[in-house]
């Protein structure tokens, strides 16, 4: 019998799957420094962003069970 595979959990909150299959994920560094940062940067950091192709297999490896 083969070990059942496991996601990781701090991977599944950090990216998202769209309707597409596309694997989008927020910008970093949104968590301290808040005060030095303009409201515009802040804002971008917040969007959400496709990952590249290179990162894909890495993500995909964390998350088996991703659609």
């Amino acid at each position: 019998m083969r070990k059942k595979m496991r996601t990781t959990k701090s991977a599944a909150k950090r990216f998202k799957i769209t309707g597409t299959g596309k694997i989008v994920a927020c910008g970093a560094g949104h968590s301290h420094h808040l005060e030095k940062k303009t409201i515009k940067r802040k804002s971008r950091m917040l969007a959400l962003r496709e990952i590249g192709k290179t990162d894909i297999k890495n993500i995909k490896a964390l998350l088996p069970y991703i659609k």
